[in-house]
């Protein structure tokens, strides 16, 4: 009975597992585009853009709904402000960001050189918290658009009026059955569906103002009730930038911007260090985009506050979430608004699809180095089971509502700007560029307290990121926990005279002694050899010591490198640096045996205190349990006892 079942748990754990063996390695693959062509490979900066553009023009499919919710009549002059935020904020930003993260690694990257130890990966892991929301609100909110536009078309809306739910949750496990299938994300397919979405939204925008032209008291009715309500344009204005926060929707696909920037082309003499043509293009991919994107909301904006109905954008109205669709319908026909329907339904998704791919680069990039993640969060499948089963849980928790979800759509995307608005400032100050750190601060005081404002008036965003973070941490540490004993050194790398230490040895018995430096002078040496003589009742001299200093406890795998030296003209010390004096032993230990053929002994002394804060230590510090936890860690890596290096403890 066994055997027969057997294969087919093989072949499934192989299938969800596929990849697994390169990742994590040195240019192995992390996720469905992680991957990037060389550069001469790549795609023209164009094209690429439109790969950002299924996130980025896609907001166009709700933005003008939400911004008129939000503003009301104002929504043209607030738009107009966000319009402002985007070109001389958040692009300058993201511009600068391109230039310090050629490779794609974005704000979150800058920031996490500047702080190290424990501090600097729960503040990694806050900033991926809200990355998350901001990626996993994309898939639930572009999914709940794309129902919304299903459900409300003329033709389908008797059919299909009470299953909204539904049909996102099937929208999602759509998305999620391609990533299991394998996703190879296309740009051809992008630039297609961003081609037909951009032109039919270009005949919406000119029908629209067609009839606001030759209706010459759509303006002045809405101008009258603009003055009627607020008063002066100043009152406008300063309502405008009170509101403004709500509209923060329409900054999204910067940071989706940078994370694609290694399929950008370049130039043929780009190199890795310095990919001059790749950044270079890479701004314009960031210029144009933010150009169109930009026209489009204002042109949209204005053409929805002004032939729209103010009813027709709440709750259940049938321009709720759909404001371009109903004016498609309304003023070009239903087969024209089906048209328009299908594409939007169809970028929408494929921008879940891309904020998917976003999600598979961004976790394996930093939770398994960490040690922070099962050893299977670096394949694809498995993750995307996790997150579309996420993905499910918040369609329910939000019921698949579309303005329910745009506060922890904001908040997100606030974050992440704000984190790359600091970032790009701490780079100006490093590089002593006066005048772009004031820019820069400026633009990173407009965005915190755009982010404040957002979670002040809608806390369910930091709410879901709070509870997205407090998942990321928890599971984190009791990941680092269970993998503890891991032997995660990636390679070691002994000097010449370490080398000679060793061959010496060899051709006897290869003794060690773990040794915690202290003054390093001839007494300690001379009676660390007495006392692990006495404990161990061994004759003799012939030992090397081993020291380690624990540099960044924090890291998890890193390479391994091994110096010899001579004290006092007697004493033969290996010196190594790492992150946990276990691991560092245990792998020095493994490779002795590997290069040597012979079996290394080492020896302790017991570490005295109690034995549960001696391991807490260890956990967070490196150092604390060592012999056991050597021992420990050597069992797991080396299951034969017979070929597993001795450890010995008095």
């Amino acid at each position: 009975m066994a055997t027969t079942e057997q294969p087919p748990a093989g072949r499934l754990r192989a299938w969800m597992l596929e990849g697994l063996s390169d990742m994590g390695k040195p240019g192995g693959h992390t996720g469905p585009h992680a991957e990037p062509e060389p550069a001469h490979r790549g795609q023209r900066w164009w094209r690429v853009m439109c790969l950002t553009g299924v996130d980025y023009f896609s907001t166009l499919g709700y933005q003008p709904g939400i911004a008129a919710l939000a503003a009301g009549l104002l929504s043209p002059i607030a738009t107009i402000v966000l319009v402002i935020v985007t070109l001389a904020g958040a692009l300058p930003v993201y511009r600068r960001v391109a230039e310090e993260s050629p490779r794609g690694e974005g704000s979150i990257a800058m920031l996490e050189r500047l702080l190290s130890f424990w501090q600097g990966k729960l503040f990694v892991l806050t900033l991926l918290g809200f990355a998350a929301t901001d990626f996993l609100i994309t898939i639930t909110l572009s999914a709940a658009d794309a129902s919304t536009h299903l459900v409300e078309n003329p033709h389908l809306n008797s059919a299909l009026h009470d299953q909204q739910m539904l049909i996102t949750l099937v929208l999602v496990a759509l998305l999620g059955a391609v990533f299991l299938k394998g996703f190879l994300e296309a740009v051809g397919v992008a630039v297609v569906l961003v081609g037909i979405y951009l032109a039919l939204n270009v005949v919406v925008v000119i029908v629209g103002f067609w009839h606001i032209i030759t209706a010459g008291h759509v303006v002045t009715d809405w101008s009258s009730a603009l003055t009627a309500e607020h008063g002066n344009i100043f009152v406008m204005i300063g309502v405008a930038l009170v509101v403004f926060p709500k509209l923060a929707l329409g900054l999204s696909g910067f940071e989706t911007g940078v994370a694609v920037m290694p399929h950008v082309q370049g130039d043929p003499e780009d190199t890795e260090e310095r990919p001059a043509g790749r950044i270079r293009d890479t701004k314009k991919l960031l210029t144009t985009a933010a150009l169109i994107m930009s026209g489009f909301l204002i042109a949209t904006s204005f053409i929805t506050t002004l032939l729209i109905p103010e009813k027709d954008f709440e709750s259940g109205g049938p321009a709720n979430g759909r404001a371009l669709a109903y004016l498609a319908h309304n003023y070009l026909g239903g087969v024209f608004g089906t048209v328009y329907d299908v594409s939007t339904i169809a970028i929408l998704w494929f921008a879940g699809a891309s904020a998917m791919a976003g999600l598979l680069n961004l976790m394996p990039r930093y939770l398994p180095r960490y040690g922070m993640a099962p050893h299977w969060a670096r394949a694809v499948r498995p993750m995307v089971i996790v997150f579309i089963l996420i993905a499910f849980l918040v369609t329910w928790i939000f019921d698949a509502d579309v303005d329910a979800q745009g506060g922890a759509y904001a908040t997100g995307v606030l974050v992440l700007i704000s984190s790359a608005a600091i970032a790009v400032t701490i780079a100006a100050h490093k590089a002593g560029q006066r005048g772009w750190t004031i820019g820069f601060a400026v633009i990173a005081a407009v965005f915190l307290y755009t982010t404040v404002v957002n979670v002040i008036e809608r806390p369910d965003g930091v709410k879901i990121g709070a509870c997205f973070i407090a998942a990321i941490i928890l599971v984190s540490l009791l990941s680092r926990l269970a993998r503890a004993f891991e032997l995660r050194v990636t390679s070691v790398t002994l000097d010449p005279m370490a080398e000679r230490f060793i061959r010496d040895m060899a051709s006897r018995k290869i003794r060690l002694i773990a040794n915690e430096p202290d003054s390093r002078d001839k007494a300690e040496y001379r009676d660390k050899i007495e006392q692990i003589r006495e404990d161990n009742d061994i004759p003799g001299e012939d030992f090397v010591f081993v020291e380690v200093t624990v540099l960044d406890p924090s890291e998890f795998e890193a390479g391994l490198t091994v110096r010899g030296e001579v004290l006092h003209k007697r004493y033969r010390v290996l010196t190594l640096e790492s992150s946990s004096i276990p691991n560092a032993l245990a792998a020095l230990l493994l490779h002795i045996r590997d290069t040597t053929g012979c079996t290394p002994h080492i020896y302790f002394e017991w570490t005295e205190g109690n034995p549960f804060h001696n391991f807490l230590r260890f956990f967070l510090f490196g150092q604390g349990e060592v012999a056991p936890v050597t021992r420990e860690v050597l069992r797991e890596a080396e299951p034969d006892r017979a070929r597993r290096p001795r450890v010995h403890t008095g």
